[in-house]
């Protein structure tokens, strides 16, 4: 990265330079060259980098990978063992790392909780490096039901599931999703019926798809379940609410519950997931988690918030923390591939290429194009992932108050996952490919990373239903009456839209007059701008992003305009208004890593950080390079020099790429070695 004084002047690093295109094809390679001679190769210090990514959660993850070590057994168990055995050993697993206070961090100190829900997450997060039927085991306890309880419930609750559930003595399972309603919660076809005369909810399954699916812990070991259900209540509805409702009597099923196994799947056969109906199962009133909403025992319904909607989404608010930890797990597991293909690309020959002796295949330029991108996007999102978790501290501790503030959250939360998780399946497959044969092999671990994290896309909400919410909160800066929708609220924005008011401001030209005078040159500044310069790099992610925001609303204000069903003008603008959405969350990715680039104290590190996140800025610009050049912010030639800049830096990466992935901490018995790829034995061998 080049630097830039306060009044705006560019101090070019010699990797600036673009490249003479008067220059032959021979003195162009010379000069290119002679440009990169005054770089200075850093020298990384692994574990003080490594404490830089563990941020302040630094001993929580060095528990979590002792834990990690102590059952490494556990990845091969999950070969070997049957499926129901290998249920059984994960569950027992499960108990106990509870006891080693690890999975209970995030619970409130007088239940013999941590206290701390960064903490809970960073736990969560690295124990993604070990086997994933064991975190996602870990998630459905104590994140999803245990979470419930805590963030639904009041003291009633909490005294009576707490403890039993933290130390794993008493197993649940979160029941929200249905056969026929997944992402749209608000349409879930549970009933709970308040029976004033008996003082009892009467939970119902009514119809097939309204049975609970793919819950975890349902299959075989969950006692209880938080039920999510319309509430009835003296004849009116009043929205989903959450209900405790037992499933199993010494180990069978209550009277009134129908379990089935889900069986087989494609990956995390560790996990019991299964299905549950109900047949006017009687719950005492005392069993509705009621935080948000209560039901008195005359048959009174009361809440603290009248809106229904705004109720709704404030009680999936307080749940929001399941994503974070999904997204985040899904970035550790990318960790574990790159570390795995980049260690093999450091052991593993081919080709007599520039001597007698076959080159590493790591050396190969089109080697480096395909991991390094990866590995500085891991970065990028490693840093947003830090940032969100600490915004989510700061709501659910009470630091930070306020509605916007939690919207906000919910919406960088839900865009982060689904980038996260994209970027885990990408990756995992591309280092898999890079590995040859041995990545095939299922000891060399892509067999089970593939598998397992492949759910993670619709888990917690499907990816581009979650990019949704995000766009929500993007449109909303054009008509207030957005803010109150969900996802499926949006096919009927026009119900009372004002739609004259959709568009009142040309952001994207706003932006564009903004940001011209960022860099020198005027109308020319993204022609002239150093190509490692941040504010760059900046500019043209806040153009793209603004520019796609402000044209998804001018479409559906046309179509509206135009007389078209509103249903037909978001189907036509859905994909406009995801990729706006798209757009936001890379940028903020970016803005992420570059706030965490130039917090560090000059030195090797920041040089080291710096070149991953001047490619990771560059890759994305190369990537929509026909959308820059269709709005002219990117000649022709400017776009094939920054991808001679990208080969460039992978090539200076090159010499640090073992050091940078040694930095993530994956203990080396979670790649299923001592000394991984070739120090005492090749990968596969």
């Amino acid at each position: 990265m080049s630097t830039q004084t306060e009044t705006g002047d560019l101090t070019p690093s010699s990797a600036d330079r673009v490249p003479d295109p008067a220059l032959g094809a021979e003195d162009e390679a010379a000069a290119q060259a002679a440009a990169e001679d005054g770089y200075t190769q850093p020298t990384i210090d692994v574990p003080a980098l490594g404490r830089l990514l563990d941020g302040r959660y630094a001993e929580v993850r060095d528990l979590v990978r002792r834990n990690l070590v102590t059952h490494a057994s556990v990845l091969t168990d999950a070969e070997e063992m049957t499926r129901a055995d290998f249920r059984e050993r994960v569950k027992d697993l499960v108990v106990e790392l509870a006891g080693t206070g690890q999975t209970g961090l995030g619970f409130p100190e007088e239940y013999g909780g941590g206290g701390d829900v960064g903490a809970s997450i960073a736990a969560f997060e690295t124990l993604a490096f070990g086997d994933l039927s064991v975190l996602v085991k870990v998630g459905v306890q104590f994140g999803l039901f245990g979470g419930a309880i805590l963030q639904l419930g009041t003291e009633r609750h909490h005294e009576e599931y707490l403890r039993p559930l933290m130390s794993g003595e008493l197993m649940g399972c979160f029941a929200m999703t249905e056969t026929g309603h997944g992402s749209n919660v608000q349409a879930l076809g549970t009933v709970a019926t308040y029976d004033v005369e008996t003082r009892e909810f009467v939970i119902t399954t009514t119809r097939e798809d309204a049975r609970k699916d793919y819950i975890g812990n349902a299959a075989a070991h969950g006692e209880l379940a938080v039920v999510f259900a319309q509430l009835e209540v003296g004849g009116e509805g009043r929205g989903v609410h959450a209900f405790v409702v037992p499933i199993r009597v010494d180990g069978r099923p209550a009277p009134g519950v129908t379990i089935a196994d889900d069986g087989l799947k494609m990956g995390l056969n560790g996990v019991d997931n299964g299905r549950l109906a109900f047949d006017e199962v009687r719950v005492p009133r005392e069993a509705l988690l009621n935080r948000f909403a209560d039901v008195t025992a005359s048959g009174v319904y009361e809440s603290p918030i009248d809106n229904p909607n705004k109720r709704f989404f404030t009680m999936l608010g307080t749940l929001v923390q399941g994503r974070v930890s999904v997204g985040g797990a899904g970035i550790n597991a990318a960790k574990v591939a790159l570390a795995i293909a980049v260690r093999y690309g450091l052991n593993r020959r081919q080709f007599e290429a520039s001597g007698e002796e076959e080159e590493l295949i790591l050396d190969y330029g089109m080697h480096q194009r395909r991991l390094f991108p990866l590995l500085a996007r891991t970065y990028a999102l490693h840093f947003a992932q830090a940032g969100l978790v600490d915004d989510l501290h700061g709501i659910l501790s009470g630091v930070v108050e306020g509605e916007q503030e939690q919207r906000e959250l919910e919406a960088l939360a839900a865009g982060t996952k689904a980038l996260g998780t994209w970027h885990a399946t990408r990756t995992i497959q591309e280092c898999r490919e890079a590995c040859g044969g041995a990545g095939y092999l299922a000891e060399n671990r892509f067999a089970a990373l593939k598998a397992d994290t492949d759910v993670f896309t619709t888990f917690e909400g499907d990816n581009h239903v979650l990019l949704q919410l995000v766009a929500k909160g993007l449109l909303t800066d054009y008509a207030s009456e957005f803010e109150d929708m969900d996802q499926l609220d949006l096919v009927r924005f026009v119900g009372g839209l004002a739609v004259e008011t959709v568009v009142e401001k040309t952001r994207a030209h706003q932006l564009f007059e903004r940001v011209r005078d960022l860099l020198p040159g005027g109308d020319q500044w993204d022609q002239e701008a150093g190509l490692l310069d941040p504010d760059y790099h900046l500019a043209m992610y806040r153009f793209r992003e603004e520019h796609m925001v402000s044209s998804a609303a001018r479409r559906l204000k046309r179509g509206i305009d135009n007389g078209m069903n509103p249903g037909e003008v978001f189907s036509r603008v859905q994909d406009h208004v995801i990729g706006a959405a798209r757009a936001h969350m890379e940028r903020r990715v970016l803005e992420s890593f570059v706030e965490a680039y130039r917090g560090l104290p000059d030195g090797d590190h920041k040089v080291a950080l710096g070149l991953l996140c001047d490619l990771h800025a560059l890759i994305g610009i190369e990537s929509e390079a026909a959308w820059f050049m269709q709005h002219g912010r990117l000649s022709g030639q400017r776009a094939k020099a920054i991808t001679r800049e990208i080969g460039s830096l992978c090539r200076k990466i090159r010499p640090l790429a073992r050091d940078l992935v040694d930095a993530f901490g994956v203990p080396e018995e979670m790649l299923r070695s001592e000394e991984l790829l070739g120090e005492l034995r090749p990968i596969g061998g």
